[in-house]
């Protein structure tokens, strides 16, 4: 087996919950913010029910390109140029909402929330919501805030940092549990990425 072929450039953390049975063939599955469908790659080949937002319509073309290549009877409109704060799906739609490397690029407090907010919404209950996003936690003293929950990161970027303390504050706002203990991995002392995992009750 040729894994790069099999999985594409799948996020570790994504293929974890694969893995782990928490993602499956009998799931609905919306990637917010999916890009240009790396972490599809598996899903779609496996005939998983897939769908994708993304607000870049070039990233769009090329899901939708991947897809009519791994799984041509899936049609098109599955992705959609939206915004994820906005999406077009109905209440309670996916069994699993997935976010990698997206939330961070949030404005300010009012757009993550509401990023947060619509993805809750579009999960139905009993799903799972899994993001990887930029954090804060273990290089505290390396961030620079530069307004609100935005800062300066030691490799130069400039992004919407969360911490614990938000995450388990959400995660009950929501009326969810975290599935997982919230786990961040720091890259060099240069950024830290927080996989956050919960079920919606």
């Amino acid at each position: 087996m040729d894994l790069e072929t099999e999985f594409g450039q799948i996020d570790i953390y994504v293929f974890d919950q694969l893995l782990r049975g928490r993602i499956g063939p009998r799931d609905r599955i919306v990637d917010a913010g999916c890009g240009t469908g790396r972490n599809l790659v598996y899903m779609l080949r496996a005939g998983f029910d897939v769908y994708g937002v993304d607000q870049n319509a070039y990233a769009i073309e090329e899901t939708r390109a991947l897809a009519g290549s791994l799984a041509p009877a899936l049609p098109a409109d599955h992705f959609r140029v939206e915004p994820i704060e906005a999406m077009t799906f109905p209440d309670g739609f996916a069994t699993v909402v997935m976010s990698s490397a997206v939330l961070h690029f949030a404005r300010d407090d009012t757009q993550f929330d509401a990023m947060v907010a619509e993805m809750w919404r579009v999960l139905a209950p009993g799903g799972m919501l899994f993001c990887r996003l930029a954090s804060s936690i273990g290089i505290e003293d390396r961030v620079r805030l530069i307004e609100g929950r935005r800062h300066l990161l030691p490799d130069g970027s400039e992004r919407y940092l969360v911490d614990e303390a938000l995450l388990v504050h959400r995660t009950a706002a929501l009326g969810g549990q975290l599935l997982d203990p919230l786990k961040t991995t720091i890259v060099q002392n240069q950024r830290a990425m927080t996989t956050w995992v919960a079920r919606k009750k």
